[in-house]
């Protein structure tokens, strides 16, 4: 059986096990490694160069995580929930039902809109779910609120944004990477619409939302007020204007570094340069005393901790499944065994992408692996331009919400679980996977015909 399948479903098996999910991917990596023929010393080898690449992104989400509690310790973030939570108790009861549901649709809706525009109008990925979502944690509790739900509406955004709007993130994935690969594989891309290709796949992840939002999350649920992990450094009852005015100014100097470097396109990680601006601004106006730097920077570091040692090991992960070889031969396979029997092949084609972005947890990171198989395969069972780009841009995508590596449901766990109340696994990955995934494996297939 191909290696890479393998890998993926012992990883996955383990995750769901309740395996620690860093342990799964290693696991499934040596796995994997093995089955492919590399050999332990080989599979090791490959996993420790893989290692290299993650470190960089681990850096700049545990300085991001500093800023976050610099942020939080200034008192800006409990003015906005402290406002939400007195709009609640300021009702009398007859009007809290009412008052409860705008609120808690209104507060979804921000967190959508939040979510959406990171990827385009300020391009900072999840950068902003640890300055925004842990303070909004008490109001949730407050409302009722399933965070199941907000881990799938903080992944729509993610990752529809990107996939169906040619602008920021999506830019880089629809046209840099999507487009331009296929035209390196040598299909014509000229004239071909990428919105109209994408169209119907981010329609079936609407239809994701739709029933996350109004069926299977709709209830209440509960969850207990608990301080946030490792927020043990006191804040001001009382905020000083100062403080908050410095708040505004360094999360304002963060977001604009990164958006000046991604318009420049330089080199350096806009993220890691942000976060030290931010942080450099706090000390330097005494708005984080000196005294307190180190507490404060260290909790900050320690709730992004998680992520920045998961994102890591999946490059280490996907270093191995590179090395085996052996996603070229899974595709090989798709088209001995289907043939010329046009519907049985794209959706082979749409499962495993969904198999190997899994594994990855990154879709910019598939498309180049998939594309110079997938364009003369799909040439070959006559499928059109256009339903060539919608079956790629959809394998691609596929499998980035749903993934335990992928930063579309470690964003959204690093923000919900700071009180320890949200599984990785069980409240972000399986939820976002059965929302998303599944409509979208079906609205791909359905574009594939239709296109």
């Amino acid at each position: 059986m191909n290696s890479v399948v393998i890998a993926v479903v012992v990883m996955l098996a383990l995750s769901l096990a309740r395996l620690h999910v860093v342990l799964s991917l290693f696991i499934g990596a040596v796995v994997g490694g093995l089955v492919g023929g590399l050999g332990l010393d080989g599979t090791m080898l490959a996993f420790q160069d893989g290692l290299g690449a993650g470190a960089k992104i681990a850096l700049s989400y545990a300085l991001l995580g500093a800023f976050a509690m610099a942020v939080a310790n200034s008192g800006l973030p409990r003015l906005l929930a402290d406002a939400l939570i007195r709009r609640l108790e300021g009702d009398g009861a007859s009007a809290s039902t009412r008052t409860v549901t705008i609120t808690k649709y209104a507060m979804l809706a921000g967190i959508l809109a939040m979510s959406v525009m990171s990827q385009n109008l300020i391009p900072v990925h999840i950068a902003f779910i640890p300055l925004l979502v842990p303070p909004l944690l008490s109001v949730m509790n407050k409302l009722r609120i399933d965070r199941r739900l907000v881990a799938c509406v903080l992944t729509f955004g993610l990752v529809t944004t990107y996939m169906y709007l040619p602008f920021g993130f999506g830019k880089i994935f629809l046209e840099d990477i999507l487009l331009g690969n296929i035209a390196k594989a040598g299909l014509d891309t000229t004239g071909i619409n990428v919105m109209e290709a994408m169209a119907i796949p981010a329609l079936g992840m609407v239809a994701g939302l739709l029933i996350a939002l109004f069926v299977s999350y709709r209830k209440p649920r509960d969850y207990e007020d608990l301080p946030i992990i490792g927020a043990n450094v006191e804040e001001e009852e009382h905020p000083t204007p100062y403080r908050v005015a410095v708040s505004l100014l360094a999360i304002v100097a963060c977001f604009a570094t990164q958006l000046i470097m991604n318009a420049v396109g330089a080199q350096a990680d806009a993220l890691l340069v942000g976060a030290l601006l931010g942080l450099a601004i706090f000390l330097l106006t005494g708005a984080v005393k000196w005294s307190e730097a180190d507490d404060v920077f260290t909790q900050g570091m320690r709730m992004m901790a998680l992520i920045g040692f998961i994102m890591i090991t999946a490059q280490g992960f996907a270093a191995v499944m590179d090395a085996t070889g052996d996603v070229a031969p899974m595709v090989t396979a798709v088209e001995q065994v289907f043939g010329d029997n046009k519907a049985m092949a794209a959706f082979a084609m749409l499962f495993v992408g969904l198999v190997v972005t899994m594994g990855i947890g990154s879709s910019f990171s598939t498309l180049p692996i998939i594309t110079t198989i997938y364009v003369p395969l799909c040439l070959a069972l006559g499928f059109s331009p256009l339903a060539t780009v919608s079956i790629i841009g959809t394998a691609g995508a596929l499998g980035d919400a749903g993934s335990p590596a992928s930063d579309s449901t470690l964003g959204p766990t690093a923000g919900l679980n700071a009180d320890g109340q949200h599984d990785h696994i069980r409240d972000s990955v399986i939820p976002t996977f059965l929302h998303y995934n599944l409509p979208l494996l079906a609205a791909g297939w359905v574009a594939a015909m239709m296109l």
